[in-house]
């Protein structure tokens, strides 16, 4: 059998509505007494072929419509005659539905003029009373309202869809560059250590940098590949990587390098916390040790302190290192990735030189975040 829907670019709904249309002036002209002038035969057919078109060219399918019939008053009411009444005009209801559903802007106000001033035509030359002039009007108002109606909601899902698709951009860019900075950080400082050592003929020290290189890449390798995973995944996902928790902390501070120390202490209450709070925390935590690795001069400590209260969680990752010391190279994206963060579930951070030596980054986030 033909596929209709291969061989036409028209809907199934459309070539229904012109069947639908056909058939009802079919039936109105073999029963009609007296017959229908062949004008408005030819004009029904044509309402038909309007109604199958209305997706692809609402405005001449409205101007056919609306100005057909309003010629049709016109003729007659010059002709000393009465109106033609075809029972299929229903159509021009679903027209102007269309017109306000697919079109906006220049089209719509022009076929919006065009229907007013047919349905002045209209009334005017056939003046059915007050209260179906009133009725008329508003159920073409309702049509055209319920078109634009459509409109509107379709245009902000779509707005929805586009802002919920950046957004999981900005996120996924924020969890790479927390993931691959951490341990690429780590992989080229070792490498540097590991070169320095192998031209100064220390073997045993070049073997253990290359072998802190190898554990990180294979931590890199293994998240990388849970984020791949989890974005190929095609059933619905809370968040579109793998979240870290407040335990995770004490794995950084197991990953540090023998020439930087990390320590991690946790106070008060910490069960209880919003997934999304404590993944916050920990991706924190984990590009401020990040940044301490690139950027900070003499540092050889980071002391991470988290403390949880009834109402707010605080964190605190400080280093020792030399005091002012500015970032080395281009401004990257740590310091606003982590401020996105927390400013979204609700919370506050601070970054910057500590009193006496090093830098400090503070952030507080309420236990629940944003609700």
């Amino acid at each position: 059998m033909w596929n209709v829907a291969r061989l036409s670019p028209y809907t199934r709904l459309d070539l229904t509505l012109a069947l639908l249309v056909l058939t009802v002036l079919v039936v109105q002209t073999a029963l009609a007494e007296p017959a229908l002038p062949p004008v408005a035969v030819v004009f029904g057919c044509g309402l038909a072929v309007a109604a199958l078109v209305r997706r692809i060219h609402p405005l001449p399918a409205v101007v056919y419509a609306f100005g057909g019939f309003a010629f049709l008053d016109a003729a007659a009411f010059a002709a000393g005659r009465a109106p033609v009444v075809l029972h299929c005009g229903w159509v021009v209801l679903v027209l102007a539905y269309t017109l306000l559903r697919w079109r906006s802007g220049r089209d719509a106000a022009i076929g919006s003029a065009v229907i007013a001033a047919a349905v002045a035509v209209i009334v005017g030359v056939d003046f059915p009373g007050y209260a179906e002039t009133a009725a008329g009007i508003a159920v073409v108002l309702c049509a055209g309202a319920l078109g634009a109606s459509m409109r509107y909601r379709a245009v902000a899902r779509e707005q929805l869809i586009v802002r919920a698709r950046l957004e999981e951009r900005e996120q996924l860019a924020r969890e790479l560059h927390d993931t691959v900075a951490h341990h690429v950080s780590a992989i080229a400082i070792q490498a540097q250590a590991g070169l320095f050592l192998a031209r100064s003929s220390s073997l045993s020290g070049a073997t253990d940098a290359l072998s802190t290189i190898n554990r990180e890449a294979a931590r890199t390798l293994a998240e990388m590949r849970a984020m791949v995973g989890t974005l190929r995944d095609r059933r619905p996902q809370p968040a579109p990587v793998p979240q870290r928790r407040i335990a995770d902390l004490e794995r950084l501070a197991n990953s540090g390098a023998e020439d930087l120390r990390i320590g991690v202490e946790l106070h008060g209450d910490l069960t209880g916390l919003a997934p999304a709070v404590e993944g916050a925390l920990y991706r924190v935590t984990q590009e401020s040790i990040t940044n301490t690795r690139r950027h900070a001069r003499q540092a050889t400590r980071v002391r991470v302190e988290v403390t949880g209260d009834a109402t707010d969680v605080h964190l605190t990752v400080s280093d020792d290192g030399a005091r002012g010391t500015p970032a080395g190279g281009p401004p990257g994206f740590g310091l606003v990735g982590m401020t996105e963060r927390i400013t979204l579930l609700g919370g506050t951070l601070t970054a910057g030189p500590s009193p006496d030596r090093g830098w400090t980054v503070r952030a507080v986030v309420p236990r629940r975040g944003v609700t």
